[in-house]
């Protein structure tokens, strides 16, 4: 979708990791699809369902002219959403048919869930789930209204906020595991592969450690780097106000086309981080084993947010060029101190590692227990197998012992044997000798009837 001025400051609210470079002389450039694929992910489990709604309402004249003169305070207390009911209908059924959409989505995700948990934690995780509802009004299930506009506005907002905060902890978590591996694998060698093997781990740490100054991020020695060695400037001439504009700074990252896209009083969060590249190439290479990319995406993180904390001082998650300007007046920025690298000071601490190898621990018992359980069911599983094949056998046995009397007792009482399925099955009978003797007298009656002339004798004489 083409990004319009106003449709950013919403997104910078709602969505600000994945803004993009807009062009403020309304230009229509287009912005590379595939980089805006890439861009456009949010982390949030609704990110397609926010980014479909903005691309719908963007389609709405009306809608789009109200947004673009709209300011922070508008969007984010809810009085951008009553314009709603003066888009076009076309515009409302479609919402309809995305909510209608989200909605479903959601039940399924809600009941998969419910299905494969047990009866105990029913009730915990269903209210769990119910959270997931926030971004919509559950009251209203078929319909998109003003309130579900606010909603999905102010809900993005919070859950970005969180974002920063929550990508903090997943790393300290990341640290402590790789630490508590590390321990776990030097218990297990001998005394003198552990030295030699500790020794190495030193060595590499050592030499991680051993990389050219970083300047603080947003500093003019930072900027004048970035001015002199990316934009081929000279650094004597460096201008905070001249750099804010420049179109193909690192502040505009070069994932875009090359046609001019010029911003002239927005900076976004992602393209604050792009600034830092070339400070963290000084410490950081994928190609080294001492140097670990997961840690040079948190010092990214730390990064920016140095400079939001400072710059953005309306907190919109935006850094205009009079934010940005007036942080260049600020003794911190002609300050040539040295930036604080992750490897100057642990993200956890021992106590914090402790805890969570205990929690660990934890989990390793109750993964145990169930396995143990899951085992145990397995065996009683196996042993009920067998006494059903048993009982199988047994029956199988008593059917033919009760066909094997069944046999016995029709033999005895003349009857002709039956058949598998009971019925009756006939053989031929044998000749026996007293059966010869008695038609013998019968056949010699039958041969001298049939020896007979077929006529009576004629010319005999007649008895008076």
């Amino acid at each position: 979708m083409n990004l319009k001025p106003g449709w950013l400051l919403l997104l910078s609210i709602s969505a600000g990791v994945w803004s993009v470079p807009i062009d403020r002389n309304g230009d229509n450039q287009e912005v590379k699809e595939d980089v805006q694929e890439e861009n456009a992910d949010t982390g949030l489990y609704y990110d397609r369902y926010l980014r479909e709604v903005i691309e719908v309402l963007e389609t709405d004249p009306h809608f789009r002219e109200k947004l673009q003169t709209a300011n922070t305070e508008d969007i984010k207390n809810g009085r951008l959403s009553k314009e709603l009911d003066l888009v076009g209908h076309n515009v409302r059924t479609r919402l309809d048919e995305l909510k209608r959409q989200e909605v479903s989505r959601l039940r399924m995700l809600l009941k998969a869930k419910l299905d494969s948990t047990n009866t105990q934690s029913l009730q915990m995780d269903h209210a769990s789930l119910l959270k997931q509802f926030e971004h919509l009004d559950p009251h209203n299930q078929n319909t998109f209204e003003a309130k579900d506009l606010e909603l999905l506005i102010s809900t993005a907002t919070k859950d970005l906020e969180n974002y920063d905060a929550e990508r903090h902890e997943e790393f300290k978590r990341y640290e402590m595991l790789k630490e508590h591996e590390r321990r776990e694998y030097l218990k297990g060698l001998d005394q003198e592969k552990r030295e030699k093997e500790e020794k190495r781990m030193q060595e590499l740490k050592e030499k991680h450690r051993q990389h050219p100054k970083v300047n603080a991020p947003g500093s003019v020695a930072q900027l004048r780097e970035v001015w002199e060695e990316t934009d081929g400037l000279d650094p004597q001439e460096f201008n905070p106000k001249t750099f804010f504009k420049l179109p193909f700074s690192s502040f505009h990252t070069d994932e875009f086309d090359t046609n001019p896209v010029v911003v002239t009083s927005l900076l976004y969060e992602q393209e604050l981080e792009a600034l830092f590249t070339k400070e963290l190439e000084k410490v950081y290479d994928p190609k080294n084993e001492e140097d670990d990319m997961m840690e040079m995406e948190e010092e990214r993180l730390r990064m920016r947010e140095h400079i939001m904390k400072n710059v953005d001082t309306n907190k919109d998650r935006l850094v205009s060029l009079e934010e940005f300007l007036k942080s260049t007046e600020k003794k911190e920025f002609n300050s040539p101190k040295e930036w604080e690298t992750l490897d100057a000071k642990p993200v956890y601490t021992e106590e914090e590692l402790q805890r969570f190898e205990a929690e660990l621990r934890d989990k390793e018992e109750e993964l145990k227990r169930r396995a143990e359980t899951l085992r145990q069911e397995q065996e009683l599983l196996k042993e009920r197998g067998k006494a059903l094949e048993a009982q199988k056998r047994e029956y199988q046995q008593a059917v033919l012992e009760m066909s094997q009397r069944q046999k016995e007792q029709q033999a005895a009482d003349g009857q002709p044997p039956a058949g598998p399925n009971g019925e009756l099955q006939f053989q031929p009978e044998a000749h026996k000798p007293e059966d010869k003797e008695a038609k013998a007298p019968a056949d010699h009656q039958a041969e001298g009837q049939n020896n007979l002339p077929a006529e009576p004798p004629q010319n005999l004489p007649l008895h008076t």
